[in-house]
Formats: C-alpha cells, structure tokens, sequence
C-alpha cells in the first residue's frame, strides 16, 4: 500500500468516528498544553528574576561576612540568622581607596513594626549610606534621598516603599515630611522608592525602609558592624580583577594570610545572576517533567482505545488480508492512525497553551502591573511538544497496529 492511500484511509477512519477521535486526543491535548503553559511561565519567571537582579546596579560586587561556602551564592550571614562581625568601618575605607572601585556602600539591616497614627506593618529596614541609591539604581518617586550629611549627622530621615507608604499614608495622603516610627524611634519620610519589587537577597522593596546607616547602627541595632558591604567595579577594570584587589585588601585587613580562612564572601553580579539562572533552569525542567506525566496518561489512553478500534475492525483487517493486504501494510495503516491522533491533538495543544499563557499575561500585567511580568513563549517548547506528540504517538501505537497486522485473515472474516 502507498504512503499516500494509507493516510487516506487513517483519515476516513479518523473522520468516521469523530467523538472517539477528539476525546482519545483529549489526553494529549491536556498534557501537551500543561507542557507548554509550565514551561512558559517557568521561562517567565525566570526572566523575571534575572531582570530584578541585573536591575540593582551593573558590575557590583557583594561582600557579606563569614566564611565561603564554596561556589555558588549564599545569602548573607544575618540571614540564616548568624551574626558575624568581621565587615567593619576599616574594610570600607580600604575599599574606597582602591582605584578599582567607585563607589562602596555598606548596610545593616532589620524588622520592625513601621507605625504611622493608627496603621502599623512590620517591615524589613536597612541602615545604608546615601551612596546605596546611585548603587542600588534606587529611584525616588517622590520627594528626595537623603544625604551624606543626613548620614554624618546622625539624622532621622528616611525614604520609605511605595507600597508601605500606601498602608500607612493611603492613596490620597503624601508621606513626604510625615513622622513614622521604628522601634519607638521617630523618623521623618523625606522621599518615596519609585518602584518596589524583590531586591537583593528577596528584600520586597515595596514594603522597606532605608534610613541613615549611622542611626540603625546606634539606635536601633547597637552594633558597629557591617552586614553588607556592595562595591560598585570601575568602568575601566576588569570586575574580576577587581574582585581580587577586594579580596587582597580585606585579607590584609583582618591579617589573612591562609586563603582557606577568609571570613567574608564575595560574590559578583554575574556569578548571582548564574546561580540563580541555573536554578530557575532546573525549576522549569521540573515542571515539565511532572507535566510530562500527563502525556504518559493520555498515550495510554490512545492505546486503548486502538485495542479496542482493531477488535471492532476486525472484519475490516480480514477483507484488507484477503483481497492482498500484507500484515506491514495493516500494521502502517494503525499506526498512522495513532501518530495522526496525537500529532493533531500535538497541535491543538500548543494552541491551547498559548492561549492560556496569553491570558495569563494579560490578567497579571492587569491586576499587578507593577510586576513586570514578562510573555514568554519558548520555541523548545513547541518543538518538545511536536516532538514527544509523534513519539507517542509511535510509542503508544505500535502494540495495537502489530496486533492488527499479526490477525489471521481467515479467523477475521469469521469474527462476529
């Protein structure tokens, strides 16, 4: 039989039984659509977060205390809630001598209940110095950043999220020179985060507080210690070189002489930016793969059902035998018929799941704008689903066109 009459009568097969055929490829169409919508919003996220972070500031370098735990990122060492004090004020001055920085910005940080009047949250704060915000990339929506004399003097100022200032001051009352309170501290809100969104080490922007690094130190946490030193690399260096005359100036500092011993960590953007692309990567992959269970299910069901398609045709394999069918020819003619139903459910499936990745951008991108969730569609997965389609098609279809070919022509015509 020729290719060609073979997919002819797969097809008026197919067509004859229309309902069987769309709810057989039912199971595919689900699976291959769980697929491409996982995968999507697996890509999404990731793109997502990588954005967040490459949006904190180009060539930093983070410095945390405590020892390394090998490669990779690991956040810093207040935390996983273990307090080390090896950054301290000697580690910045040595940094901002070095040629091969521009700009050093310490940090401490904590929670606390933020109270305005009779509207409280318990928010994240960080004590940071007025180089964090060229830094960091923090804009000012409202109002002003405050100074390095607002540092040096020791005064309560302080820029606040914009969504903790819309718990506290509503949309209608500006913040700006309202008193707020930290710990029973008082602290006048000088200016407003343009934007919030997830910060370095999962910081929700929206919801914290920056004030003089001075004042969290002393009044709030009395320590003099650093939780954080970021280090903004030179234009004109190398970050990784730069990266080293970090390392040589803080070990001369802290009289390291072994490497083995170093009591702080240093990380650059890049080497975050791999981790966590790593990790997502990984993610998405699960997901899919626990998609993918789906598409086990729904080939199952397609053999299934052409068990039970080559027992009613039975007669139909006997007359095929007997007019000079050979047992290939009816083998090619089922088997074609199962690649047939789960390719086309293969297709309905991408389109499924592109609409549903469509609207689930839409409704995101409605209801929480702020988010920057991005639309992603990636071409491996419709290449993944076209292809696992046909290879189940191939998988789940070759016992039940085999036990049509092996049928004995005479037993078939006699089959009731």
């Amino acid at each position: 039989m020729l290719l060609r009459d073979a997919f002819k009568t797969a097809t008026r097969s197919l067509t004859h039984g229309k309902m069987r055929s769309m709810l057989t490829m039912l199971g595919i169409v689900i699976g291959i659509s769980s697929v491409i919508i996982l995968m999507s919003i697996g890509q999404s996220a990731q793109n997502l977060i990588l954005g967040q972070v490459q949006g904190i500031g180009s060539n930093l370098i983070i410095i945390t205390p405590g020892a390394p735990s090998g490669k990779g990122f690991s956040p810093p060492a207040s935390v996983q809630g273990i307090v080390i004090t090896s950054l301290k004020q000697q580690d910045v001055d040595a940094l901002q001598r070095e040629p091969s920085i521009t700009a050093v910005a310490p940090l401490v940080s904590g929670q606390a209940e933020a109270v305005y009047g009779n509207n409280n949250k318990t928010v994240s704060y960080q004590g940071v110095t007025a180089d964090m915000f060229p830094v960091r990339n923090l804009t000012i929506g409202e109002g002003l950043a405050f100074t390095k004399g607002d540092v040096d003097s020791a005064n309560h100022v302080a820029v606040i999220g914009p969504d903790l200032a819309n718990t506290l001051f509503g949309p209608a009352l500006s913040p700006v020179n309202k008193t707020i309170r930290l710990k029973n501290v008082s602290f006048r809100v000088i200016g407003v985060l343009s934007k919030g969104g997830a910060g370095p080490f999962g910081v929700d922007q929206g919801n914290l507080v920056l004030i003089p690094i001075t004042i969290a130190q002393k009044q709030l946490l009395g320590i003099s210690h650093f939780n954080t030193i970021i280090a903004e690399a030179s234009p004109s260096y190398d970050i990784n070189f730069a990266k080293s005359r970090i390392t040589f100036a803080l070990r001369q500092n802290h009289g390291i002489t072994d490497p083995a011993k170093d009591d702080f960590n240093i990380q650059t953007q890049a080497d975050i930016l791999s981790i966590l692309g790593s990790i997502t990567s990984i993610l998405t992959l699960f997901l899919a793969a626990i998609a993918s269970i789906s598409l086990v299910v729904g080939g199952i069901g397609i053999m299934n059902i052409m068990l039970v398609t080559v027992t009613e045709r039975t007669r139909e394999i006997g007359l095929r035998k007997a007019v000079g069918a050979t047992d290939s020819d009816i083998l090619q003619q089922f088997l074609i018929e199962s690649v047939m139903l789960t390719f086309i459910g293969g297709v309905i499936g991408i389109a499924f799941g592109a609409l549903v990745v469509g609207a689930i951008y839409f409704g995101i991108n409605v209801f929480n704008p702020t988010l920057g969730w991005v639309f992603a569609f990636p071409l491996s997965s419709v290449i993944l689903g076209l292809l696992v389609s046909g290879i189940a098609g191939i998988a789940f279809g070759i016992y039940p066109a085999r036990q049509a070919g092996r049928k004995n022509p005479i037993d078939a015509l006699r089959y009731e």
